[in-house]
């Protein structure tokens, strides 16, 4: 049980409305996108559907669980009150889950990968978390008591999704009437933002009306600018490290600190706090202070490439798996999560990235060839990997001897 249809059609409209909003930023002279940030969001994004589309979690199994022993069919199949109600509820629950997810540490370590991003656009959207599913069922499970027919819990949860893309954005302002009722563009800009006036607030999916009757509710004060991200930043681009950096952050305090209660205390307490005797090494960091390592140009061109290729490849998969085996999805998530995490680093700047690139390109296809226990892969697929592996270690090995030329004739010069 899961929304992913609803998402798989409304994928092609994110990308058209992201491009779109690229060009009008830069129509209207303000820009809201770097291709550091933008690739890293889009990257994680499609990371993200990855374990639903593995049936990883057990969420599916919880919910038949809870329907066939505990479910107290209170709502009629096919009633326009049921999906009414149910979408009303499916919002009420999302915003305990969500706020929960922001008060309590475990929890914000899954959550956390959708707010790493210090710019706010379209694509910040799709920074979406690839460990939610460890507990998220457990903030739904009452819809299913209550009767909720598991098509009907499916759709509006797909709906309340599709629904926050469209608030991501900085080039919407004020909308009247509607700030009152519902997530907006403007009161959503607050929920992102990590200025010490804002934090933790502004908590709903699609109707603000919680945070008003909850006490969550913040608007935007005039004189003061809301700054993008997390209190402690990610300071990478890389979507693995974006999804575990909370996570080992709890960990190394859990270890550390020497006060047993506090070794368990450390995953369940709110998530600022860290125990006293390991609080001292807490870094402070200017909020102010963007994430932006300086790449060369064809840095952001390759990115640029590999941002396409993988949008490719991940759309092959999702309109292949209905023919694709457990293993064949397996072996291609992991391979577009390496080649997009070795772009990842080359966008940090890594000296030795191109190499790596490289290095991955050409084992990649020796493995695909030589190994018998890909012989069982899609074909199709496999062969479209096959091609993007060639042509990315081409094009970083004419990257690397360009720049190699380049250096030797400036050094000649020199001497």
């Amino acid at each position: 049980m899961d929304s992913s249809y609803i998402i798989l059609m409304a994928i092609p409209v994110f990308f058209l409305l992201i491009v779109s909003e690229y060009f009008y930023g830069l129509y209207k002279g303000k820009n809201t996108y770097r291709m550091n940030d933008a690739y890293t969001s889009i990257i994680i994004g499609i990371i993200s559907r990855f374990p639903t589309m593995l049936n990883l979690g057990f969420q599916g199994m919880v919910f038949i669980f809870f329907a066939e022993k505990f479910s107290i069919d209170l709502m009629a199949n096919n009633k326009m009150i049921t999906w009414v109600v149910a979408f009303i509820l499916y919002d009420f629950f999302y915003y305990w889950m969500h706020r929960s997810h922001h008060e309590i540490r475990i929890l914000w370590a899954t959550h956390v990968v959708h707010h790493h991003g210090e710019d706010f656009n379209l694509a910040t959207a799709l920074r979406q978390t690839s460990t939610g599913f460890l507990w998220k069922w457990i903030f739904f499970a009452p819809m299913i008591m209550i009767g909720i027919p598991g098509e009907v819990f499916v759709s509006v949860a797909g709906v309340n999704l599709v629904y926050q893309f469209w608030v991501h954005t900085k080039h919407i302002g004020h909308l009247g009437w509607m700030e009152k009722v519902f997530i907006t563009p403007m009161n959503h800009r607050i929920h992102h933002a990590k200025n010490q006036e804002y934090i933790d607030a502004n908590y709903g999916g699609v109707f603000i009306i919680w945070d008003r009757m909850f006490g969550t509710y913040k608007a935007e004060e005039a004189e003061i600018e809301p700054v993008y991200g997390t209190v402690t930043p990610l300071r990478s681009w890389n979507p693995i490290w974006a999804n575990f950096q909370v996570f080992y952050q709890i960990l190394q305090d859990s270890i550390q600190t020497k006060k047993v209660s506090d070794k368990i205390k450390v995953w369940f307490s709110k998530t600022y706090w860290r125990p006293e005797d390991i609080r001292k090494t807490s870094k402070k960091y200017n909020i102010n202070d963007i994430y932006n390592p300086t790449i060369t140009t064809d840095m952001k061109y390759f990115a640029l490439y590999q941002l396409f290729m993988i949008i490719i490849l991940s759309g092959m998969i999702l309109l292949s798996l209905s023919v694709q085996t457990k293993f064949d999805t397996t072996v291609f998530a992991l391979s577009i999560t390496i080649f997009a995490t070795l772009t990842s680093m080359l966008l940090q700047n890594r000296s030795i990235s191109y190499f790596s690139i490289i290095l991955c390109s050409i084992i990649f296809i020796s493995l695909m060839h030589f190994m018998p226990a890909f012989d069982v892969l899609n074909i199709k697929i496999k062969n479209a990997f096959i091609l993007y592996a060639f042509i990315t270690a081409f094009l970083a090995s004419c990257i690397m001897m360009f720049q190699y030329n380049t250096n030797k004739l400036f050094n000649n010069k020199k001497v």
